[in-house]
């Protein structure tokens, strides 16, 4: 099965490189999309429905004036697919009491966690409460993710009435969002049903979402269906978004039942959690650039980090490992990559810039503090370079790459001190994103 997102970025490529695009380039573009879709495990009604709009739209030569027609089919494809997958969630940043529902093995437990964690960096309070009193060692696993999220946790071990718990859970908690996890069942079925109920009634919950796994494809829409008519949702929480094909299966299905997707998780830190936005979900997947988030991850970073406060401060190598520290915090650099429009480099690359990074950081903790401040130290020494090399468990040669890397960063940073008006663009730019460069030793200095 083709990935999903580079088989629509393969499919885009054929008609963005043709020399003329006229309705058999289209119609060819038609049926290329259909095969990655249906193989993706998208709906084959919502597919034909989706690429024959397609069809109709790109043909039209009075739409979207002012594009030429490869630009137009693009946007088109944008449109559609953005519409297929659903709508933008808008999270309600106020004080609630939120549900969580889903059958065993969707991330319900892990759920919890982020979004309490998604909460608490909005500037809430949030609680978590465990009502799964089915499930082995479901207590120990949330008060464990809980912790993990900085988040207070409640529950009564070994207790099997699930209003004894809430009824205690509400008397001690005073976060502005409560989270209550519930108990899951392997297929969905009245016993659950009736227990959803009685949780429903005594936790009076402001948001109900079901929690789901992207890797059971259409099978999404028939649990939305089923939980909604239960206890009625308010909304769907996707998860194990990050390397599933079935991704787009899920989301489709979902957005033709009551129950919306609100947020998706895309990996296992607590940062790897969304609120939904079918737009930038789809246009992550066609390779569009996703600044907006990129600068989001920026800005947390330099919140989070003590950086250099001034261009103007020596570059040494202890102000370079702040900035791989900053950058190992961004995520998998792959995720980086992809927010930067460029989601198809070689997994072999990304991974070696990875493992690069990771040796870096060791190499320089191996250095002294004066080897930091000076890097001629280092170029002057040989018996240096040895012993780091010793001490990091690396080879002399590593070493000496990452005294080229910091060599070629440090000259490009200078040539940056220069170019006062490429400086001005990109601070406007960072500014309007809500990034102050100076924090980051980008700029800031006259």
């Amino acid at each position: 099965m083709v990935d999903l997102g580079r088989g629509l970025r393969n499919a885009l490529a054929k008609i963005t490189g043709a020399a003329i695009v006229d309705e058999k380039a289209v119609k060819e573009l038609s049926k290329e999309l259909q095969r990655v879709l249906i193989s993706n495990d998208v709906n084959v009604r919502l597919v034909f429905e989706l690429t024959k709009k397609i069809e109709t739209a790109a043909l039209d030569l009075s739409a979207l004036k002012g594009m030429s027609t490869k630009e137009r089919v693009v946007r088109v494809v944008y449109d559609q697919l953005a519409e297929m997958m659903g709508e933008r969630y808008e999270p309600k940043l106020k004080k609630q009491r939120i549900l969580l529902l889903g059958l065993y093995g969707s991330g319900k437990t892990t759920s919890a966690g982020k979004l309490a964690h998604f909460y608490k960096t909005r500037g809430l309070s949030a609680g978590v409460i465990s009502c799964d009193v089915d499930r082995p060692a479901a207590y120990e696993q949330l008060e464990q993710v809980a912790k993990a999220a900085g988040a207070p946790f409640y529950g009564i071990n070994k207790e099997k009435d699930v209003k004894k718990i809430i009824t205690d859970a509400l008397v001690r908690a005073k976060e502005d969002v409560l989270i209550l996890d519930s108990s899951g069942r392997s297929a969905f079925d009245e016993k659950l049903v009736e227990q959803l109920k009685v949780l429903n009634s005594e936790f009076k919950p402001d948001e109900k979402f079901l929690v789901i796994s992207a890797d059971i494809g259409q099978v999404a829409g028939k649990q939305a269906e089923e939980f909604n008519n239960a206890v009625g949702l308010t909304g769907v929480i996707i998860t194990k978004m990050d390397g599933s094909g079935k991704g787009g299966g899920a989301l489709s299905a979902i957005s033709k039942t009551a129950a919306k997707a609100a947020f998706i998780g895309t990996g296992e830190k607590l940062d790897d959690f969304a609120a939904f936005d079918a737009k930038k979900f789809v246009g992550r997947l066609l390779g569009f650039p996703d600044i907006e988030a990129l600068m989001e991850k920026v800005k947390k970073i330099t919140e989070e980090q003590a950086m250099p406060q001034n261009i103007e401060e020596k570059f040494t190598i202890r102000v370079f490992y702040d900035q791989l520290k900053a950058a190992r915090k961004m995520g998998p650099l792959g995720n980086v990559f992809s927010m930067l429009g460029a989601p198809d480099l070689p997994k072999d690359m990304v991974q070696q810039s990875e493992e690069s990074l990771k040796k870096f950081e060791v190499i320089i903790n191996s250095m002294s503090k004066e080897e930091r401040e000076d890097a001629m130290l280092l170029r002057k020494s040989k018996g240096r370079i040895e012993r780091i090399a010793k001490g990091s468990g690396t080879t002399p040669d590593d070493v000496r790459e990452l005294l080229n890397k910091f060599e070629k960063v440090s000259s490009m940073m200078e040539s940056f001190k220069k170019d006062r008006g490429f400086r001005k663009k990109l601070e406007k730019m960072m500014k309007g994103k809500g990034v102050d460069l100076s924090a980051m030793g980008g700029a800031g200095a006259g």
